[in-house]
């Protein structure tokens, strides 16, 4: 009797077994996807190019991921809440504008940064009232209409001309290098490792996972949803501006079309890094790579003489499968829970 019940339990043994292979396998991908994609797809391009290993293009390749990294990051933060944002590349162009007219009527530099900044959390703000206080449905009517007031201000303001010729010590902050690493690089791993500690480490920043993961149980669990929703799209306001810094100071240029179409390549580097449009998900190291994959795709391709018009078709293809991939993580756990 022994032997037979042991041979009934060892087909359940085994499957246990290899559901937890596969479960660990899960994880793996998961936790190491992305980091496993961009170092395919740089073997690959560097293969195809003999050019793109080359310590200039890396640095390059940094230096103009930069402000995708720090509009991705903002994106993060309301993507973690199960929102999105549409307006941080206008709100990235209207504070281009404005910090360039500042410096050129001879405000002092680093005033300019902090009002520019400023600005910039002004207009995310705005999203979350309007978002919160106004009960909109979604979070794409409110960043829909800032997108456009933005940047419609952007180009009243400006004439539709840039402004250049813009400060030395104001340049730094685009085009500086300390020790040959670009100076946006450095900022970008400062900012990084500050909002993983926030996100991490503290209370404010549980409470954006909360939301995400249940918004219902957050508000039953005493968190102030609708303040933490509007500090969400303050920061993400506040970061794009802080890419507006670092765009015109490497450009030596402020111009009304600065981050046209931005926020669609900030949301791509976010749910590429392992994010969920579903909310709770996200991780801000993820984040960083996927802004890398996207500014290695766009390197690659412009190595390669892609004309950006199929530049833009390649990237809208990355897109569509990096939102059918999460599509695919989200069905995979609710299979997994209900089998629990």
């Amino acid at each position: 009797m022994d032997t037979i019940k042991t041979l009934e339990e060892q087909p359940a043994v085994d499957g246990r077994i290899s559901s937890d292979r596969r479960l660990a396998a899960t994880n793996v991908i998961k936790r190491f996807g992305p980091l496993l994609g961009l170092l395919a797809i740089s073997a690959i391009l560097s293969f195809l190019s003999p050019y793109f290993l080359t310590f200039d293009n890396l640095i390059n390749i940094f230096r103009q991921s930069s402000v995708n990294a720090l509009l991705a990051l903002g994106q993060l933060l309301v993507i973690i809440t199960a929102g999105i944002d549409l307006s941080v590349g206008s709100i990235l162009g209207l504070s281009c504008v404005l910090v360039a007219m500042m410096l050129k009527a001879g405000v002092p530099w680093a005033v300019c940064v902090l009002a520019g900044i400023a600005i910039g959390a002004a207009m995310g703000t705005t999203n979350g009232l309007l978002l919160t206080k106004l009960r909109l449905p979604h979070p794409f009517i409110p960043t829909l209409g800032m997108m456009n007031v933005a940047r419609g201000l952007a180009f009243v303001i400006s004439g539709g001309f840039p402004i250049s010729e813009l400060p030395d010590g104001f340049r730094f902050w685009g085009a500086g290098t300390i020790a040959y690493i670009p100076v946006p690089v450095i900022l970008v791993v400062v900012v990084y490792t500050l909002f993983h500690i926030f996100l991490t480490r503290t209370t404010l920043g549980r409470d954006v996972y909360a939301i995400g993961g249940n918004k219902q149980a957050a508000v039953f669990s005493g968190i102030p949803v609708d303040r933490r929703l509007t500090m969400v799209y303050a920061l993400s306001g506040a970061l794009a501006a802080l890419g507006s810094i670092v765009l015109a100071g490497r450009l030596n240029s402020g111009f009304p079309l600065a981050g046209d179409g931005a926020e669609l390549d900030a949301i791509a580097a976010v749910i590429i890094g392992g994010a969920s449009f579903f909310g709770g998900v996200g991780t801000v190291w993820g984040t960083l790579i996927g802004a890398l994959i996207m500014g290695v795709l766009r390197n690659g391709l412009t190595l390669l003489n892609v004309s950006p018009n199929w530049q833009k078709v390649v990237i809208g293809i990355v897109i569509v499968a990096a939102v059918w991939i999460d599509v695919l993580r989200q069905r995979t756990r609710k299979r997994r829970l209900a089998t629990k």
